[in-house]
């Protein structure tokens, strides 16, 4: 992929802010494309509106390309440059238009999750304080098993309240992978564990 793919994403005309359009569905219509990463070849998806999901290649959540949707890897350039940049060490945060089709509720979950600190961890129970309903921790771990847009929407960073790991649509080996790139990264090796 050249660097001049890599720069018809976002679209024209859509926000260079990060934010989250309300998608009812996915449309048949979706540009598809796949980039290959140290967790295996990843799926995304979106349109112009905004990226709207990136599926693992193994785990309880992966998702094949629909019927209509259309491969363009070059569509996704800037996704993939960002993704590359987290998997390379140099980017801790995401700026991408991004697009789900959840719940107002999965969405004020979805919207908490991209404030929780690279490197760091929450439990399901503080996820539930911080959106103000200290109740749902349940229904806070349902929304974040739903949700479509692991990695760049961090998901992988909440965990049992006694530091265990939980279940994850990639698979638990994956969210291991995922919190350890992150300390390695931010230079967290000797912090306190985080995996039992």
């Amino acid at each position: 992929m050249t660097g001049g793919d890599r720069e018809r994403w976002p679209p024209a005309g859509a926000s260079e802010e990060r934010h989250i359009e309300p998608s009812s569905t996915q449309p048949a219509t979706l540009a598809y494309g796949y980039l290959e990463s140290p967790i295996g070849a990843l799926l995304v998806a979106g349109d112009e509106s905004g990226l709207q999901l990136i599926s693992f290649p193994k785990g309880s959540r992966a998702v094949l390309p629909r019927e209509g949707w259309r491969r363009d890897d070059a569509f996704f350039g800037e996704v993939f440059s960002q993704l590359d940049g987290y998997f390379g060490g140099r980017r801790t945060a995401f700026d991408l238009p991004l697009r789900f089709g959840g719940t107002a509720f999965q969405e004020t979950v979805w919207r908490a999750l991209m404030d929780i600190p690279f490197a760091e961890t929450t439990s399901y129970g503080e996820l539930a304080r911080r959106i103000g309903r200290p109740e749902a921790s349940r229904a806070v771990g349902a929304a974040n098993g739903a949700n479509p847009l692991p990695i760049v929407v961090p998901c992988h960073r909440v965990i049992g309240a006694d530091k265990s790991l939980t279940g994850f649509g990639g698979g638990l080996p994956t969210k291991r992978f995922l919190l350890d790139h992150e300390r390695r990264t931010a230079g967290r090796d000797g912090a306190q564990a985080l995996l039992l």
